[in-house]
């Protein structure tokens, strides 16, 4: 505390930080709260989507054993084909709380299938229905990927606030709130100084013209009602004066 000067100044310099460190807190409280809900919300989600993802992963395989059954091994006559993606990812960006979530899309780039000839010998329907059940599965695994990645940036962020909340709350703001009490005993110090001073000034002074007066009193005790005892006349002399003449 020492090498805080116990100055009006240096107090309402500190009380302007007690106040912003008041209302970071308060906000960052705010958004630490925003951010708890919202990671919860996305760890619902997760384990929505992961006990549903079981389901459609299960179902798409054993579509594709009975498209393989019936049409036989295609994979072969797939891999033969240009491969240009029909389905691509797009990544964007949401605000949670000024904290930048990243979200993940599905979108078609309307490249024309090279592969519809497969199932026209046999197993076609089986073929469609592994096609589309395996799109519903791409589409759960965009989401969960969108979902995992920003459950861990959102888990990182809440951890960093909280951090921050703490700090203020158990560091900061006492840190000053105590400074700001030592400025104000010293301050009342100083004015109990002042005080006690002035307080003294003052009785000399009373004291002094106590004195003062007690020996204006005791002058004129000595000599009641005679001002001077020497004869104004007699510094005169009556020869010096010119005559005047008539």
């Amino acid at each position: 505390m020492s090498e805080v000067p116990p100055t009006r100044m240096n107090q309402q310099i500190f009380k302007g930080k007690l106040k912003a460190a008041e209302g970071g807190h308060k906000l960052l409280k705010k958004k630490a709260d925003a951010l708890k809900v919202k990671f919860r919300d996305y760890a619902k989600n997760i384990a929505e989507t992961k006990s549903s993802m079981a389901g459609d992963a299960a179902s798409a395989y054993f579509s594709l054993t009975q498209a393989e059954y019936a049409a036989g091994n295609f994979k072969q006559k797939v891999a033969e084909g240009s491969m240009t993606a029909r389905v691509r990812v797009g990544a964007g960006v949401e605000n949670v709380a000024g904290v930048k979530l990243p979200v993940f899309t599905k979108y078609e780039t309307g490249a024309v299938a090279d592969n519809q000839s497969l199932g026209l010998v046999g197993g076609g329907k089986k073929i469609v229905a592994v096609r589309e059940k395996f799109t519903v599965l791409l589409e759960m695994l965009i989401k969960l990927a969108s979902l995992q990645t920003s459950f861990v940036t959102l888990d990182e962020a809440q951890k960093v606030t909280n951090r921050r909340v703490n700090a203020l709350e158990n560091v900061t703001i006492p840190k000053i709130d105590k400074v700001l009490k030592y400025i104000g005993r010293e301050l009342d110090e100083l004015e109990r100084e002042d005080f006690t001073r002035l307080k003294l000034v003052q009785g000399k002074k009373e004291a002094d013209l106590a004195v003062a007066n007690k020996k204006k009193a005791a002058m004129k005790a000595q000599a009641p009602g005679k001002e001077n005892d020497a004869d104004i006349t007699a510094a005169f002399d009556a020869n010096d004066d010119a005559e005047v003449v008539f």
